[in-house]
């Protein structure tokens, strides 16, 4: 099988001992070729031209925004692409970021060498496996996520992060939740709500402070902790949307704590919206407020329309 390996080598674990050791390995079992990405958005260039170059599998050793930058290369959002996961390489994500939680969602151990090997026994079978994406059309662009958007609270939240991370602090889960209560408490705006949910089948939710987008489940991780708004969702079941009333202490430390208990039931609260299982939905802001994707921060926008698209990817995990 022809493989190419993108290592970015600036992601938070990332080592250049454990990055030998993964060529060798991979390059022991595949035709491997090795890119180290240069620049923001250089993975999703040389993923775009992949398919043509006649590879079958792209290798990512990075964080989640490397795996969203292949995925966004592959798909070609916006170009007018076939949509469906035949025609394309199948990707597989080696964890080297702070979060990784595209690779842990899929089951993929947090030790680089250890997933490995489990990407080589799933390529040896050919046991892949299709997945559903997210596709974010806004004020900003159009762009594919592999398991989460948010606007407004959580989305400052990933801005800060990527400020600090920019004066040289290394990310961290005591990091996001420090500047998470940080955020909260100093700097967001709790007492006018911007946000309003349009879903098909339901009346539109005006008056909302903060709405996530999940394309599986976790939503995120606290250490080795999921986070889960949705918790029976996957990747191939629709988009889940998680949205707050309110940003009052009570209110949003309740709702926190439901999604990090196992529960076979959706949140619940006076001031939470929640549906899953759309096709379909869209977000108004009646001011620009913050958007990411995949946590890569993308600025601000005053609209967003999700769109979930059924078997985009093929998976060696």
């Amino acid at each position: 099988m022809r493989a190419l390996l993108i290592i970015n080598p600036r992601a938070t674990s990332m080592s250049g001992r454990d990055a030998g050791l993964l060529v060798r390995e991979l390059g022991s079992r595949l035709t491997l070729e090795t890119v180290q990405t240069r620049y923001r958005g250089h993975a999703r260039d040389v993923a775009a031209a992949s398919a043509a170059e006649g590879y079958e599998l792209i290798v990512t050793f990075g964080g989640d925004g490397t795996v969203n930058e292949v995925v966004n290369g592959l798909m070609k959002a916006g170009a007018g692409a076939v949509l469906e996961a035949e025609g394309k390489p199948a990707i597989a994500p080696i964890p080297g970021g702070g979060a990784n939680v595209f690779a842990r969602t899929l089951g993929l151990p947090s030790e680089p060498a250890d997933a490995v090997r489990q990407i080589l026994a799933a390529a040896s079978t050919d046991s892949r496996r299709t997945i559903g994406l997210g596709l974010a059309a806004s004020t900003i662009g159009e762009r594919y996520f592999t398991f989460s958007a948010g606007l407004g609270l959580d989305a400052e939240v990933v801005a800060d992060v990527e400020r600090r991370r920019a004066s040289g602090r290394r990310s961290s889960a005591p990091l996001y939740m420090w500047t998470a209560l940080r955020r909260f408490y100093s700097a967001t705006d709790r007492q006018r709500a911007a946000l309003t949910l349009e879903a098909p089948g339901s009346a539109p939710a005006d008056g909302l402070f903060m709405g996530v987008v999940t394309n599986s489940s976790p939503w995120t991780y606290v250490g080795s902790h999921p986070v889960s708004p949705a918790p029976r969702s996957d990747f191939n079941s629709g988009l889940d949307v998680f949205a707050l009333r309110r940003l009052r202490t009570l209110t949003t430390f309740s709702a926190l704590g439901q999604m990090m208990n196992t529960r076979s039931r959706p949140l619940a609260g006076r001031d939470v919206v929640t549906a899953a299982g759309l096709t379909g939905l869209t977000f108004h802001a009646s001011r620009p407020i913050a958007f990411h994707l995949d946590g890569e921060y993308l600025g601000e926008t005053e609209k967003v329309a999700f769109r979930y698209i059924p078997e985009a990817l093929s998976i060696f995990a």
